[in-house]
This record gives C-alpha cells, structure tokens and sequence, in this order.
C-alpha cells in the first residue's frame, strides 16, 4: 500500500494531514491491518486538550482493542461521528477515514513527525 506523501506519521502508526493550524488525524493501512475487523470507535469530546503522544481514544476490533495517540498537542475541534457509526470504514479506507481534528497548539511539534519515506522503511 502507498501511503500519503502529504501526511505526516508516527512510530505508533497514526497519520495526520496538516491544513494551516489543524490537522486531521486517522490510523495508517499498517495499523488496521494490524488491528483486523474494525467493530467500534471511542473518541475525545470536541473541545478536549490532547498532548502529542497521549491516548486521543481507542480503537476496537475482533482482535484486540488499541489506544490512538495523538501526533500532536492541541484541542479536538472536530470528531468523525459518521465514522463512528460505521467504524469498519477505517478498513477499507483508513487514510480517507479521519478520527479527529486537532487545533495544534504548537505546530512545531508536527516537525519531529515522519515523512512518507520514514513512515514506509518503519513498516517494511
């Protein structure tokens, strides 16, 4: 699978599509392959403070159930709920299936993240 160029990723297998001070956050092909069948989602409250590398939420499949971290520090502004009601869709499309959208408190954190080059030779 090819991964966003544009993205940027962590070492725990999130992504996060930058877009000015907020970024949209979701989980890489990696990561729901790793997980399985994908059966429910639980997300922060919108205008919740996240810090980068703290658990944001948890994802649930038939296998096992995952914390997902936050990529970076800021407030939930915005959450998926359709994503929420139809979670499995991080399946088949897991880097067009957002979670949250985060107002980065400090965008310079975003820096210390992976580029797409980084992200493919961590997952090989």
């Amino acid at each position: 699978m090819a991964y966003p160029a544009g993205f940027k990723y962590t070492k725990d297998h999130e992504w996060i599509e930058l877009s000015g001070d907020r970024g949209k956050v979701g989980i890489t092909d990696y990561a729901q392959a790793q997980l399985g069948d994908v059966v429910y989602l639980e997300l922060p409250e919108v205008g919740s403070t996240v810090k980068a590398g703290e658990s944001v939420g948890n994802i649930e499949s038939v296998k096992a159930v995952s914390e997902i971290y936050a990529p970076v520090s800021g407030e939930v502004v915005e959450v998926n709920a359709a994503l929420k009601e139809k979670p499995e869709a991080v399946n088949s499309d897991p880097h067009g299936s957002w979670m949250v959208v985060i107002k980065l408190s400090n965008p310079g954190e975003a820096d210390q993240l992976l580029d797409v080059t980084q992200y493919s030779d961590l997952v090989k």
